[in-house]
């Protein structure tokens, strides 16, 4: 049954409907959440300073963030490979973020996601409420090729996900996706650590074609079965 509402009641629902709205939209406006993403020395950190740049030229308030467990610069800063650098706030948990995010900070940087703890998804969807566009870096997949700590959360709740692709240092080929990590010159065994911070020496990009993973507690037992058993007596 069709009823007809009253046209003072309806003016209403439409003045509240638009206040919340222009509520909401002074918040949310400008939010976003771009993830640069792939294999090392594929360029993610080069394309993070690249934005960030870009946005300070626009006369945006930019915060840049690092995890203190990255020491691959010696300092506060983060830098690419190309010699590009920023500086950077330094931070342990995901958490101390928010504590240093300031109400007026425009754009946040986050370079190297995939350190930080469980709830770097959290604190990067409260930045997006609060309407801050939040640009970040990490790898997908760890040495194993396997899921890197949060990077799949991170991609499924970004506006914007760009994966980048290296060249492969083994055959050269333009799509290079793993991470090969070598330990004096060979591939990293499966059951190595799986943070160990390091550069060209430690690792390099590779194509899927070329990528080793050698798993030697696998391998022992296959070769304890090719043992002979050598009868044994007493003279």
């Amino acid at each position: 049954m069709l009823r007809l509402v009253p046209k003072k009641f309806y003016m209403a629902i439409i003045i509240h409907a638009g206040y919340i709205h222009s509520y909401l939209g002074g918040i949310m406006e400008g939010y976003s959440f771009e993830l640069i993403t792939g294999p090392m020395s594929c360029g993610k950190t080069e394309e993070l300073l690249r934005r960030v740049r870009r946005c300070i030229i626009a006369k945006k308030k930019v915060k840049v963030i690092s995890p203190d467990i990255d020491t691959r610069a010696k300092g506060d800063y983060i830098e690419s490979r190309n010699g590009l650098w920023l500086d950077a706030i330094k931070v342990k948990h995901a958490i101390q973020i928010l504590a240093v995010v300031k109400p007026d900070d425009e754009v946040i940087a986050i370079d190297e996601l995939q350190f930080f703890d469980s709830n770097i998804v959290k604190v990067i969807s409260r930045l997006m409420s609060e309407g801050k566009k939040v640009i970040g870096t990490g790898l997908e997949l760890d040495f194993k090729a396997e899921p890197f700590g949060s990077m799949p959360e991170l991609m499924c709740i970004a506006t914007t996900v760009d994966k980048l692709h290296a060249v492969c240092m083994k055959c050269g080929c333009e799509h290079a996706t793993r991470t090969q990590r070598l330990i004096d010159g060979k591939p990293a065994d499966k059951n190595s650590p799986l943070i160990m911070i390091g550069g060209d020496e430690t690792y390099e990009a590779r194509c899927i074609k070329c990528y080793e993973l050698p798993d030697n507690k696998k391998d022992a037992p296959a070769q304890k079965q090719n043992l002979k058993i050598l009868p044994f007596c007493f003279k």
